[in-house]
């Protein structure tokens, strides 16, 4: 008799705060052998950090170890190909749970499919197991709260942008928007500021940095040590306010 196979749960465990995941994917993470999660080499995982206190001491816990991040390395070193060859080997791994038919739970911060880790993963394995996604909060709606600034009014579009972006692609979409969310910042930080301040859009920028934490920053963009800017920030520009009598 063949033995069924794990189900593979990609779960968003939110941004920071854990009381900001879903009891969904509470009830799921709890009830799941293994627990897959995402960490850079020589770092805890902030995934694992959400989740901790709610693991049972018996759960299997996976490591799914980076072999690089943001740091750039001198050529021949190929970031992408780095990166499908880490994908690759922690789909294998998780696989072999799933094919002796022990559930995965593959946390992810924020949303799995909002610039999230799990994606790499569904992409590899979704079609070959039952997969169930669970959304999570995302960095983008933490970051508005924690700014308690509304980001769209009305008819108006939300446009998310990667920090890596060239400074002329970034000046081009950027000029272009109603509203903003500029992710990925860190060492992209003094990059992003200076397209900013070439727009005009220094006054109207908001920054949050590892928003819902307990190390959460809220500060004016020029107070802002570029060396100092983390990964997990983002600046929003927020849309042009309404009040029902008309734009202001």
């Amino acid at each position: 008799m063949n033995m069924r196979s794990g189900r593979l749960l990609g779960l968003g465990v939110g941004p920071g705060d854990p009381e900001l995941i879903t009891v969904k994917a509470l009830r799921l993470l709890r009830a799941a052998p293994v627990v897959a999660y995402p960490v850079a080499k020589g770092r805890s995982s902030n995934a694992l950090a959400i989740v901790q206190e709610y693991l049972r001491p018996e759960q299997v816990l996976l490591p799914m170890v980076y072999p690089v991040t943001i740091e750039k390395l001198p050529p021949p070193f190929c970031y992408e190909t780095a990166l499908r060859g880490f994908y690759d080997d922690a789909a294998v791994s998780v696989a072999a749970h799933l094919d002796a038919g022990r559930d995965v739970a593959a946390i992810c911060e924020g949303d799995p499919f909002f610039y999230g880790s799990f994606m790499y993963l569904h992409d590899r394995l979704a079609e070959r197991y039952e997969t169930v996604v669970v959304p999570g909060v995302c960095s983008v709606v933490a970051c508005a709260a924690a700014v308690a600034t509304p980001l769209v009014y009305r008819n108006q579009s939300l446009t998310v942008l990667s920090g890596v972006l060239e400074a002329d692609e970034l000046t081009r979409r950027l000029a272009a928007c109603e509203a903003a969310a500029v992710m990925k910042l860190g060492g992209n930080f003094a990059k992003v500021r200076a397209v900013l301040g070439s727009l005009g859009l220094i006054g109207r920028a908001l920054y949050v940095e590892r928003a819902t934490m307990a190390t959460e920053r809220v500060l004016p963009l020029v107070a802002v040590e570029a060396a100092t800017v983390p990964y997990f920030a983002m600046i929003l520009l927020p849309g042009t306010r309404w009040d029902g009598q008309g734009a202001r």
